[in-house]
């Protein structure tokens, strides 16, 4: 997929992911490895971790259409390759962690909400 074209976006938002879709995928290991592979580059790359989850959905019966997300998401990586978090060199003293909720904060829902971001050093390392 080298030379494949960039995709724009990590996630086709006109396709909605069915476990009943009809034709099965003929290489489910390869699926579940590239799926894998996908997982660890969330770790740098946290843009395509929503895609990534909604592909994690199907490992256990993966279906041609599922591995056409996967190949999206593939060439959205080719396209987006300077992307990534960029650590750079700061005294490690400590890991600060912030949290924020909201309990129940959404008046029609009685939704909860939650952020978090986790630094070490100066480096942003994790939120959500």
């Amino acid at each position: 997929m080298v030379s494949c074209k960039p995709s724009a976006t990590p996630v086709d938002t006109k396709q909605k992911l069915s476990t009943s879709a009809d034709t099965p995928y003929e290489d489910p290991t390869l699926y579940r490895s590239l799926v894998g592979a996908l997982q660890y580059l969330t770790f740098t790359r946290p843009d395509i971790s929503y895609a990534v989850q909604q592909v994690c959905l199907h490992m256990h019966a993966p279906c041609t259409d599922h591995m056409l997300s996967i190949k999206r998401i593939l060439r959205y990586v080719q396209g987006t390759l300077h992307y990534g978090l960029h650590l750079y060199p700061s005294p490690i003293e400590k890991l600060v962690s912030y949290t924020d909720a909201d309990w129940g904060g959404c008046p029609d829902t009685r939704r909860s909400t939650s952020e978090y971001c986790v630094f070490l050093g100066d480096n942003l390392i994790s939120w959500s």
